[in-house]
């Protein structure tokens, strides 16, 4: 059984609707139907909440290669280590766009014009690097979410 399937079976045997789910995770209804019709995939934070929702362990949601390769990853990541992880690499087995962008957009200019959007941030409300890229970041998945 799949993961959409399994993410199907676990909210029908709690009686939740997809809407109420959806609140709970604090996303879209349609983002609940796209995991559930295996369009797309939470990712793990999303995957452990519905776990715990589901009163199921996370491993009794995705697959067992998955969840193994996911385990893995997480095992062998620390604090010292955490920033040589090809994370574009593990993360493109799961979307394969990010295994092949960068040969089709032109990375340079987004970069330039992201950095600039870093700097405003981080210059005009006094943020620290990392708090300016989580603001734009979280602008970016609000604009995102507005547009679905």
């Amino acid at each position: 059984m799949n993961i959409g399937n399994k993410l199907y079976q676990a909210r029908k045997n709690i009686g939740m609707s997809q809407e109420k789910v959806a609140e709970k995770l604090n996303v879209a209804r349609q983002t609940i139907s796209k995991w559930e019709q295996n369009e797309t995939v939470p990712d793990l934070k999303q995957a452990n909440a519905l776990a715990n929702l589901y009163n199921k362990e996370i491993n009794e949601l995705i697959s067992d290669d998955e969840y193994k390769e996911i385990k893995e990853v997480l095992k062998n990541t620390n604090e010292k280590n955490v920033d040589k992880i090809n994370w574009t690499k593990v993360w493109s087995k799961k979307y394969p766009v990010l295994g092949t962008y960068q040969n089709e957009v032109d990375v340079n200019y987004y970069s330039k014009e992201l950095k600039s959007l870093l700097d405003k941030l981080e210059q005009g409300y006094n943020y620290s690097r990392l708090d300016a890229m989580l603001v734009l970041k979280d602008i970016l998945a609000h604009t995102w979410k507005g547009n679905k």
